[in-house]
């Protein structure tokens, strides 16, 4: 089986790399996670620097916050870059600018090493049960040698199309989730000062054509008033900008997209950028 090196052991990273190691992969971790210890004891193998972790793997993945953050890794001082071997694959699973994953798409392509954009959909909850939906950009080769590894860690996996085509459809994704979460919360708002029963109004919704699972989990995290974060109102702030940005790349208006986005960062201001992205609901309530 290929050695795989994955950087970004955060909320989404850490089980996804233990997901690769129940499936029988060699991973490689870096030695300055803070969760490295937890994946070593699993079975990894740490190394001090990107640099040193691509020059002893065949995959190396990245699960990182943000465009800037992946661009570090693989470009900066002992980057991956540095260390990837022609003949290897470079795969980033964050949610970052298509603009970006084409970039660092054509960098690969220079030192012989197909890469792929491939983020994610599902949540924690995805993450930990290998669940996660994953949607890809890049070739179809690339693709086709990536599938087991991704199977380990997924269950809806789609080629979608060319380099930047995976991030694309994320954005698309979290504009969906956020615009979804904002209707969830404005509607519960609306019911409780009415006085409805919010359980029995989300049991009753289930059952016809509001259902999603937006209204299940996030709905069921409003009743109970538990923010602790599967998906941090930062992050997905972060990702409705990319939406936003790739809105105005393509003159296309996103009303709505730009709506939720100024609660986020409303959200954010008032000091909840920690929460989980349901905890927008704090701010319709104010």
């Amino acid at each position: 089986m290929e050695k795989i090196g994955f950087i970004g052991l955060g909320i989404m990273g850490k089980p996804m790399a233990l997901n690769l190691i129940k499936a029988g992969y060699p991973v490689s971790v870096l030695e300055k996670s803070s969760a490295a210890a937890e994946l070593v004891e699993a079975g990894a193998t740490a190394f001090p620097g990107n640099k040193a972790l691509a020059q002893n793997t065949d995959i190396v993945i990245t699960m990182l916050p943000d465009s800037p953050d992946v661009e570090q890794v693989v470009s900066g001082q002992d980057g991956v870059l540095e260390g990837i071997q022609p003949g290897a694959l470079f795969i980033d699973m964050s949610t970052i600018a298509p603009s970006t994953a084409r970039a660092i798409h054509q960098q690969m392509q220079e030192k012989g090493v197909e890469a792929l954009d491939a983020p994610v959909s599902g949540g924690q909850v995805g993450a930990v049960s290998a669940s996660l939906s994953i949607m890809v950009g890049g070739s179809d080769a690339a693709f086709q040698r990536a599938l087991p590894v991704f199977q380990a860690m997924g269950k809806n996996i789609v080629l979608i199309g060319e380099p930047g085509a995976g991030q694309t459809t994320k954005a698309c994704n979290q504009m969906i989730v956020g615009i979804t979460i904002q209707a969830v919360a404005e509607a519960f708002t609306l019911a409780k000062k009415a006085g409805v029963d919010l359980e029995k109004m989300r049991e009753v919704l289930l059952g016809g054509f509001a259902q999603s699972r937006i209204l299940d989990l996030h709905g069921k995290r409003m009743i109970e008033r538990n923010f602790t974060p599967g998906f941090k109102i930062k992050l997905h702030k972060k990702d409705l900008g990319i939406a936003l940005q790739s809105g105005e790349e393509f003159a296309v208006p996103l009303k709505a997209t730009a709506l939720v986005a100024g609660q986020m960062q409303a959200a954010i201001e008032a000091g909840n950028a920690e929460l989980d992205h349901s905890g927008i609901l704090l701010e319709l309530e104010d």
